[in-house]
């Protein structure tokens, strides 16, 4: 079934991992296997062939530069000038893949038209381009309010103003404070270039100030349930009525640490904590609950986000696993309609409704 994935840091493996996504994911394990690095070398799921095999042939691919005080904790950026740098590499391995046709980016009503019939047969993926929607984690690398509208020419439709704790515009997980005077301009702004707010990984008091301030469309790229593991990036159910309030899509997330609770980075592993699908499912489901419908849930993997099968689910070995999601849900009692939604129907919905 045709599939959207709704965030992806593919541009960060491909420039800090040095992955080249254009190989098979074993390819890519095996040229890591002696690499020590980083934990999750060698354990990849994703890659532009595996996206095909899975029929994922649209995707949210993100742009990420976060700029760090001194003293930090965090990885990061010395300066807001270098993070935008560290975007526009990005972008320019964006543009590398569209020229050898790997991918294309996808910014208004006719190119989602196009793609849309491209992709609608579900038949020979393997020469497919992947459609991406180009998103920003995080508003740091934003120089100025400004470099919204350079961003928005090359094809920027999607922001979420914060990643992790403290940042320039809005404050992230793990931190708490509203956003400043410019965090609220760039919402302004944002709202005026009808780009999409994402309210992924906003601290509790940034995410409702920022309900209350902006009048555009919002989703939640890769999010999961408090009630099922109780942290602040999680949504709580009344986020979570907030945003069907909105019209928004939650995308379902494959952390593992966000999927199960008691986990232990790098020392649980996900089939000591039955750790699989099934949990996702879970957090989809409760979403459904709260929302009343199907309607508003959807995919997010936010695979290889820094992690790979050391810390997702145990019977996923690539991301073209997701075509066993289905099956998962008519088990619930999800009719044929919803899992087309939650496959792809839903984000779809979503962005003809806004690119009018």
């Amino acid at each position: 079934m045709f599939t959207i994935d709704a965030h992806l840091d593919l541009s960060m493996n491909a420039l800090e991992w040095n992955r080249d996504l254009r190989q098979p994911i074993q390819d890519i394990r095996s040229r890591e296997k002696a690499m020590t690095d980083k934990p999750d070398r060698g354990n990849g799921t994703v890659s532009l062939p595996a996206l095909r095999e899975g029929n994922i042939g649209m995707v949210v691919a993100t742009q990420i530069g976060r700029y760090i005080e001194p003293g930090s904790w965090l990885p990061g950026w010395h300066s807001p000038q270098q993070a935008w740098a560290q975007t526009q590499g990005q972008l320019a391995w964006y543009k590398a893949m569209e020229d050898e046709g790997e991918m294309v980016q996808i910014k208004d009503r006719r190119s989602l038209e196009i793609h849309n019939e491209l992709w609608k047969d579900d038949n020979d993926n393997k020469n497919k381009p992947i459609g991406y929607i180009l998103s920003l984690e995080g508003a740091d690398s934003l120089v100025t309010v400004q470099h919204l509208e350079r961003a928005y020419a090359y094809g920027l439709r999607a922001l979420g103003p914060a990643h992790y704790g403290p940042g320039r515009y809005a404050n992230g997980t793990d931190a708490s404070g509203k956003m400043n005077a410019n965090g609220l301009e760039l919402l302004k702004k944002m709202e005026d270039w009808n780009m999409i707010l994402d309210a992924t990984h906003l601290c509790d008091d940034a995410f409702w100030q920022a309900l209350d301030h902006f009048n555009g469309e919002v989703w939640a790229s890769h999010n999961n349930c408090r009630s099922l593991v109780d942290h602040n990036r999680q949504f709580s159910d009344e986020m979570i009525k907030a945003l069907v309030e909105r019209g928004a899509v939650i995308g379902a997330a494959l952390d593992a640490w966000m999927m199960v609770p008691g986990w232990v980075r790098q020392q649980s592993n996900p089939r000591q904590l039955n750790c699989s699908l099934e949990v996702m499912i879970d957090h989809m489901d409760h979403i459904c609950q709260v929302a009343g419908n199907a309607l508003h849930i959807g995919i997010g993997s936010d695979l290889d986000g820094a992690f790979g099968t050391e810390q997702s689910p145990h019977d996923l070995d690539t991301i073209a696993n997701l075509q066993n999601i289905p099956p998962l849900l008519k088990k619930r009692g999800y009719s044929d309609a919803d899992i087309r939604n939650v496959m792809h129907g839903n984000w779809m919905r979503f962005l003809y409704r806004i690119w009018k």
